[in-house]
């Protein structure tokens, strides 16, 4: 029989019932897993690979930093004008550029010389007595003729000249950048002695 012919009733549509999920137990299990542990490997080597990463950028920019503004250190020009030759009497020493420059200005009757102020021994600024008519060291003691020459003390040789001459307006003109060693001849040279006959 057919249900067209009525005998049979037609069953009601039966819908599944709604299953309700509850949590989702993996889900939750890892969850409370990365809760109860700090970090997990993968969250270590993330963390890791971004510290190094910054440590790298950090330090290529404090460079380029570092490059854009250099550290120069700004020294005083080893060159100076001493003023005129008529400030020098003949046959002294002047010490006026001792504290500021480091050097004695020697006059003789041919001319000027000019002595760099440190000792050969250990580098110390010797003093300059002209009653005595010498250079002491107040370290160790060595002792210089008026020309430089080392004669007591420690000290392994005489000390250094400096260049000298003329500037174009008639000063006198050192320059502490060139030495002369008596020792090797260096004294002969024509910039370590300024010619100049007293008017």
């Amino acid at each position: 029989m057919s249900a067209e012919e009525g005998l049979l009733p037609t069953p009601p549509e039966v819908k599944s019932p709604e299953i309700k999920k509850g949590p989702d137990l993996k889900k939750r299990a890892f969850t409370e897993d990365k809760e109860a542990s700090l970090y997990t490997r993968r969250d270590f080597f993330i963390k890791t690979g971004w510290y190094f990463f910054g440590m790298v950028l950090s330090s290529w920019l404090l460079g380029l930093v570092r490059y854009m503004f250099p550290r120069v250190l700004f020294e005083p020009s080893n060159i100076f004008k001493a003023g005129f030759p008529e400030e020098y009497p003949v046959g002294q020493v002047s010490t006026r550029w001792v504290s500021e420059q480091r050097v004695w200005i020697s006059r003789t009757p041919e001319g000027f010389y000019a002595i760099l102020a440190r000792c050969t021994h250990l580098g110390c600024t010797p003093i300059w007595l002209p009653s005595e008519d010498k250079f002491k060291c107040p370290c160790h003691g060595s002792g210089f003729h008026r020309d430089g020459v080392n004669y007591e003390g420690p000290a392994p040789r005489a000390l250094d000249r400096v260049k000298i001459g003329l500037a174009d307006d008639g000063q006198i003109l050192i320059d502490k950048g060139t030495l002369f060693q008596y020792e090797k001849g260096g004294w002969d040279k024509p910039e370590a002695f300024l010619k100049m006959l007293p008017r």
